[in-house]
């Protein structure tokens, strides 16, 4: 069965980070394309960033670049995704998907 659970959210002061991980089971992530979305308040869904499959080339939103790392340990099946620098803006609800599946989300508030 797939599943993916996304963890490490939480309320964080601008200018902090945080890493969200994603626990995958029933694929490997290391043979599908991983993405991570996020959903604010009150707008739609929006993509984040991505990483490929075997030669785990990255791919950022022009909104996150230069602030937020996606990669993955295949060892243990996990995606992650390092928030640094966050501001306001970032407050969201973040999923992972892969196969047409999202995790229940993690919630990340950035707030003073």
């Amino acid at each position: 069965e797939v599943q993916l659970v996304e963890s490490g959210g939480g309320l964080v002061q601008p200018g902090g980070s945080l890493r969200l991980s994603c626990e995958v089971s029933g694929f490997s992530v290391r043979t599908r394309p991983m993405t991570w979305v996020r959903h604010a308040p009150g707008k739609g869904f929006e993509w984040v960033s991505s990483i490929n499959t075997w030669d785990g080339v990255t791919k950022y939103a022009d909104s996150v670049k230069g602030r937020f790392t996606v990669s993955r340990d295949n060892a243990n099946n996990t995606l992650f995704l390092q928030m640094n620098s966050l501001i306001p803006e970032d407050t969201a609800v973040y999923y992972c998907e892969s196969l047409g599946r999202r995790g229940p989300g993690t919630q990340v508030t950035v707030s003073t």
